[in-house]
């Protein structure tokens, strides 16, 4: 057996995971990091985006948005605004959002209102990062 790292990944409103796993991929604001056992201890800020991990021949996923990693002592901790797992999203309701946000987007990029544009792009992201987790799991 592989050695392991263990995985926490934690939000405002608690725990969403604590497993032992293989490798870990997530998105960094620097760009996206893989972290298998041993690794070499590192901070990160993170972005809106897909996590995924694996331990074995089961792959899961998660969508995140903004928070901050740390790798230390063969452990790797996710501090997050929120996650959802890819199992658990409703994809109907992610592609609304999509096409809620990208009408948005549009509209805010016309009247030049810069405030709407940054919320509208935020939204569009993470209704993006919650199709593609829904695809993984």
């Amino acid at each position: 057996m592989a050695q392991q790292i263990h995985l926490e990944v934690v939000t405002p409103a608690g725990a969403i995971v604590s497993e032992d796993v293989d490798i870990v991929n997530a998105p960094g604001y620097g760009g996206d990091f893989g972290v298998l056992a041993n690794h070499a201890p590192f901070l990160s800020t993170i972005k809106i985006g897909l996590l995924t991990y694996e331990s074995g021949n089961n792959r899961k996923s998660l969508m995140v948005s903004g928070g901050f990693c740390e790798v230390s002592n063969n452990k790797i901790t996710f501090l997050v605004e929120s996650a959802e797992a890819g199992s658990d999203i409703d994809v109907n309701r992610a592609m609304k959002a999509k096409e809620r946000a990208e009408k948005r987007l549009a509209q805010a990029a016309a009247q030049d209102d810069t405030l709407n544009q940054v919320r509208a792009e935020a939204s569009l992201q993470r209704a993006l990062a919650r199709i593609k987790a829904s695809k993984v799991s």
